[in-house]
């Protein structure tokens, strides 16, 4: 049969990376990436920025695609309009099933600042454009095109793949994975779970490395308060809060807590120093030594946070006129801590850095996301994944990784689900257009990556001979 021009761009743009990252066999991309491509354009579309999220329409969507399909699916309403939708491909329970999660609510954004329409799918210079083209509709669309791909084929599976895309992920997981763990565990019950997280990383025009999360630091808020007397400008007052906060601040925002291998970063880091720059490489070799932790401060920031519990001030309020000095002051501070982290013990060491009876440090209420163990390095789908990065790209390494950021594996972690994070292939410069204005996604690249889930499902979930 003639391809179609999507399928003939669809193989163009296969063959194509598959030289820039250095493969040995190129092999076509099938069918199922270019629908990824036209899945991910029609999801863009729909504005499901959160708040409100509006994640129900983009549901809706999905299950259209899923009903031409034959393949049946629910959607499942935490709240009017916040919806999530599971649909399945039975296997014959050998084995417990596989999980294919993203989610489909994105973070606003500053429209004035973005070069394209965010929520219009615009494909340009290769690239496709739009609000959640990477985080996290990219995922989604290839998850389903994977999805649909193998239902076609009728591979015989061994476990249950599930398809979800869910709500809330953006800050409000009460909406999404929270609201199924609680209400429709049954549903994506599952032994091994593939999300958002990692990275298949770009550069020079090559993959250089596959890292796959398997773990993720913890966010926890503080507020730090300082109490003192009201009055009036002229008069200096040595209780003065916006004096107190502004000196707590400093001391907590410039403290280098203590450095903690887990057995993650252990391999992350010993991987990396494989592939890094001469200087980093060189501070990788020495990463006790007190200087090697000054300069990764001052330049490797990622890989400075991997390495401890960061504690970062974004918000400090306090006074309300220039003549008054005010009652109090406060300081907000994005705790983002290693896995095992023990919060009391962190915080009392934090009162005792600052040593300031004016002084108050507590903890904030909010959606706090579970600390659990990694998941593990010798599972198979974690072997599936490695071998499958191997095959596609010979000349990169795969590695674990510890996310700075968060994701909703880790409530699934806590559920004792073997979580792993992977996602398109980026650059640095797309990478942080993430969250940002003229966010993007390779057309190239998701084609790739849909295979790559594809292959890596097969491989993990197929019948054995």
């Amino acid at each position: 049969m003639k391809p179609t021009n999507a399928k003939l761009f669809s193989l163009i743009g296969a063959i194509a990376l598959c030289s820039t990252a250095s493969c040995t066999q190129s092999q076509p991309a099938t069918s199922a990436g270019s629908e990824a491509v036209d899945f991910l354009i029609q999801l863009v579309r729909v504005n499901t920025s959160n708040p409100p999220g509006n994640e129900t329409q983009a549901a809706q969507y999905i299950k259209s695609v899923l009903d031409k399909e034959g393949i049946s699916s629910e959607i499942f309403e935490s709240a009017p309009g916040r919806g999530n939708i599971v649909a399945r491909l039975k296997g014959s329970g050998k084995a417990r099933p596989l999980m294919l999660m993203a989610h489909l609510d994105v973070v606003g954004v500053e429209r004035e600042k973005w070069t394209v329409d965010p929520f219009a799918g615009v494909i340009k210079d290769g690239y496709l454009y739009g609000r959640g083209a990477s985080d996290d509709k990219g995922m989604v669309a290839a998850n389903l095109a994977a999805f649909l791909q193998l239902h076609r084929e009728k591979v015989p599976l061994d476990r249950d793949i599930i398809f979800l895309a869910e709500a809330g992920e953006e800050g409000t997981p009460k909406y999404g994975i929270e609201y199924m763990i609680e209400n429709h565990w049954d549903k994506i019950d599952c032994e091994y779970v593939l999300n958002e997280g990692g990275s298949i990383h770009i550069k020079d025009g090559a993959v250089n490395y596959v890292s796959i999360a398997t773990t993720e630091k913890v966010p926890r808020g503080i507020i730090v308060t300082a109490r003192g007397t009201s009055g009036h400008g002229s008069i200096p007052r040595p209780d003065n809060p916006v004096v107190h906060i502004s000196e707590a601040v400093a001391k907590l925002g410039n403290w280098q807590t203590p450095m903690r291998l887990n057995g993650t970063t252990r391999v992350y880091f010993q991987k990396l120093a494989q592939i890094a720059d001469p200087e980093l490489k060189s501070l990788l070799q020495n990463l006790n030594a007190p200087e090697t932790q000054t300069a990764l401060q001052q330049k490797y920031w990622m890989e400075y946070s991997k390495l401890r519990t960061s504690i970062v001030p974004t918000i400090i309020k306090g006074g309300f006129r220039t003549n008054v000095i005010p009652g109090d002051a406060e300081a907000t501070l994005d705790i983002r801590a290693l896995p095992d982290e023990n919060i009391p013990a962190l915080m009392e060491q934090m009162k005792k850095l600052v040593n300031d009876p004016a002084i108050d440090i507590k903890r904030t209420s909010g959606n706090d996301r579970p600390a659990s163990p990694p998941s593990r390095l010798d599972t198979d789908l974690y072997r599936a994944m490695e071998a499958t990065a191997k095959k596609m790209f010979p000349n990169a390494i795969t590695m674990p990784d510890m996310l700075t950021g968060a994701t909703d594996s880790a409530q699934l972690r806590a559920k004792g689900v073997q979580a792993y994070g992977i996602s398109t292939p980026k650059t640095d410069d797309d990478a942080h257009r993430v969250h940002g204005n003229d966010e993007r996604t390779s057309v190239d690249g998701l084609n790739t990556f849909t295979r790559y889930l594809h292959d890596v499902v097969i491989a993990v979930a197929g019948q054995k001979q």
